[in-house]
């Protein structure tokens, strides 16, 4: 198991602020990040994969012209 800091979720390719991903994580549309210590968290990257996966098979598909 691996746990990503913001950094590394950016380069991991996830392109939002800290603002929004706090909105979304509220909207429990992104996975919450776990407490580290009193000021440090991070995300499980096993987590953050599979919500890519789900933006990936639930894009709308392109019918062929």
């Amino acid at each position: 198991m691996r746990f990503l800091n913001y950094s590394a979720l950016r380069d991991k390719g996830v392109p939002y602020t800290r603002v929004h991903l706090n909105r979304l994580i509220n909207a429990d549309k992104f996975p919450a990040p776990i407490a580290l210590s009193n000021k440090r968290i991070a995300w499980v990257e096993s987590e953050i994969d599979e919500w890519m996966a789900r933006l990936v098979e639930n894009r709308p598909s392109r019918q062929a012209a």
